[in-house]
């Protein structure tokens, strides 16, 4: 995804992010946080702008289009099948926090919403295409169906824990059978 020097600073930024919100992303913290200096940050990125830019781009690239590859990779031959493993495999995952927090910096940075809204498009129309694979009769709606349960399952308090999750999407792929012939 991108070079050894700069993944540790992204990473972290990404858990910094996670945990405290857009408003943590300093350099002071992240410096403090990794037991480096400005002046490696200085080296890798040249400025904080820059920073939030490369982590905007690590969060698409890690959190959407290795997901995707990974989901495209796998044995799973039918759209169906993929629309399984994608579900499971997102459901899964670490806690909704991250989503959380970048949702919140989309809704006060422009760069953020602009990266936001190319992920949601670009996940609900791998989900359409999976969806019309699968022979679903609306791809579309059930695409965005399955979205929104991720996002919102995760804006509750307490979030669904991972199973209940999965549980509604088994419920939703049973309920909204494919169209026959």
């Amino acid at each position: 995804m991108t070079d050894t020097g700069k993944e540790p600073w992204l990473a972290e930024g990404l858990a910094l992010l996670a945990e405290q919100g857009a408003q943590a992303l300093t350099l002071e913290r992240l410096c403090e946080r990794l037991g480096k200096t400005k002046g490696s940050f200085y080296h890798h990125f040249g400025s904080v702008p820059k920073y939030r830019t490369s982590l905007l781009a690590y969060f698409e690239a890690g959190f959407t289009a290795a997901i995707i590859e990974a989901v495209e990779r796998s044995d799973a031959g039918s759209g169906r099948e993929k629309l399984e493993r994608l579900l499971l495999k997102v459901a899964l995952r670490d806690g909704p926090e991250l989503e959380i927090a970048m949702r919140a910096w989309a809704k006060q940075d422009p760069e953020a919403k602009a990266v936001q809204a190319r992920v949601d498009e670009t996940r609900t129309a791998y989900l359409r295409t999976l969806c019309e694979q699968a022979g679903f009769a609306d791809p579309e709606r059930m695409a965005k169906l399955l979205y929104v349960v991720l996002i919102g399952a995760g804006h509750l308090t307490p979030p669904l824990p991972p199973a209940e999750v999965v549980a509604m999407y088994e419920l939703l792929l049973s309920s909204n059978q494919p169209e026959i012939g």
